[in-house]
């Protein structure tokens, strides 16, 4: 386990990233010309940085970025 420290501007600024790194991620699983491969690879990076946004997002915030796990395998 790792603590860090973050300031108020550094945790506003911590949220902006993940949030929009997982629009990004979002983005990237909806295009049907990826490989699935890559498919895979981008769904997992997106449950570590889910898993990263959920330790501090209120839970409103949170559900915005919630996958479904299973409705997102049948459409792969």
């Amino acid at each position: 386990m790792l603590g860090m420290l973050f300031n108020e501007k550094e945790c506003k600024e911590l949220d902006y990233v993940l949030r929009k790194e997982l629009d990004e991620m979002l983005f990237d699983l909806s295009d049907q010309r990826l490989d699935q491969d890559i498919r895979n690879a981008i769904a997992n990076r997106y449950k570590t940085v889910f898993r990263m946004y959920a330790r501090f997002a209120p839970q409103k915030e949170l559900s915005k970025y919630a996958r479904n796990s299973k409705l997102s395998q049948s459409k792969q």
